[in-house]
């Protein structure tokens, strides 16, 4: 079996969210805009994963 082929279209897709989970994404959102970490798992578990929602939220 061939090694699956990374697409642009993948990795875009996966910097338009958000992983909660991830510590170092928390970490770079909360950097980024200003906030806890705490106040960006909040914004991600009320507008769900999308990176514009969560900024739209914690840019208010």
């Amino acid at each position: 079996m061939a090694a699956k082929k990374k697409t642009p279209r993948g990795r875009k897709q996966d910097r338009a969210r958000v992983a909660k989970g991830q510590d170092y994404e928390v970490r770079y959102e909360a950097k980024k805009t200003g906030r806890s970490a705490s106040a960006v798992k909040k914004a991600v578990k009320k507008v769900g994963n999308s990176r514009k929602r969560v900024e739209k939220r914690l840019g208010r």
